[in-house]
């Protein structure tokens, strides 16, 4: 029997398995504290977290909602495109290690620029950071901060490694139309993430077009203008409803897990379409 008293999700988190700061058996046990009905995995272009918090989610009874969080690139814009129930995720392993690998090269990358700068880290104190996580900018800002080099990680992305200062490196590119049919070869649903007041009706028109069969409508970076809009856009094009806290593990500020009270029935929606969606696939 469904738990009545369990009401809200989470369907955005992170772990160390990229650059969340609390393992994937802790989110899974935090989840579980607060009383979620589910949270989602949903680490950078990788995996790796989820056998691991599955083993947990077992243990305790908390449903775990497979997925991962890609970076994208809708004409020149940085995307990030959620897959969530992602029920072969053998479909996505062979793109997800080149994407791994193209992080590797980006973070050595910004290194580089940040020794020719004067800054003196080396690739190995990212690598420590990183703990064996997917590699991104969070890691090197926190080789900065451990270094004495920045007082904190808003401090590192304005002096050094946000867009247009001296150590960026722009990531290679995975156009959005490739990041749906990974999505959709693994049998997941792709939901666009964090729209904010980007999410406008003829950008959704146009991704629709493309695939996308969600929209998160709820994280801590939209305010209740953003989150009608696109509830009303989701309703109008037929889109299952998200939302999550985008949480890395941080114990106070917006992003908290639980904190957004996601409904669980947005979570019944997405089930819904994933089993009408396996049906036909059958029937085909």
């Amino acid at each position: 029997m469904p738990d009545d008293s369990r009401r809200f999700v989470d369907l955005h988190a992170h772990s160390t398995a990229s650059d969340g700061s609390c393992s994937p058996t802790a989110l899974v046990e935090e989840a579980n504290r607060l009383g979620l009905a589910a949270v989602a995995l949903t680490d950078h272009d990788t995996l790796d977290g989820i056998a691991e918090a599955q083993a947990a989610a077992n243990r305790l009874s908390i449903r775990l909602v497979v997925g991962i969080e890609l970076s994208a690139v809708e004409q020149d814009d940085e995307t990030h495109v959620l897959g969530l129930h992602i029920a072969e995720p053998d479909e996505l392993q062979h793109r997800l290690e080149q994407l791994k690998q193209m992080r590797r090269t980006r973070a050595e990358r910004i290194v580089a620029r940040l020794n020719e700068l004067g800054v003196r880290i080396g690739f190995d104190d990212v690598l420590e950071c990183a703990a064996g996580g997917a590699l991104g900018r969070p890691h090197v800002a926190r080789a900065l901060v451990n270094g004495g080099w920045a007082m904190d990680f808003r401090d590192a992305f304005d002096r050094y490694l946000g867009n247009g200062r001296p150590a960026y490196v722009g990531k290679d590119r995975l156009p959005i139309t490739e990041a749906f049919e990974m999505i959709h070869r693994a049998r997941g649903l792709a939901v666009l993430a964090h729209p904010g007041g980007a999410g406008k009706r003829e950008r959704i028109e146009a991704l629709v077009k493309l695939g996308l069969d969600g929209l998160e409508v709820m994280h801590p970076g939209h305010n209740a203008e953003d989150v009608a809009r696109l509830g009303a856009l989701a309703d109008h094009f037929g889109l299952v409803r998200s939302g999550g806290s985008d949480w890395h593990g941080a114990a106070e500020g917006s992003r908290v897990l639980g904190k957004l009270e996601v409904p669980v029935e947005w979570l019944s929606g997405q089930d819904e379409l994933v089993v009408k969606r396996t049906s036909r696939e059958r029937v085909a």
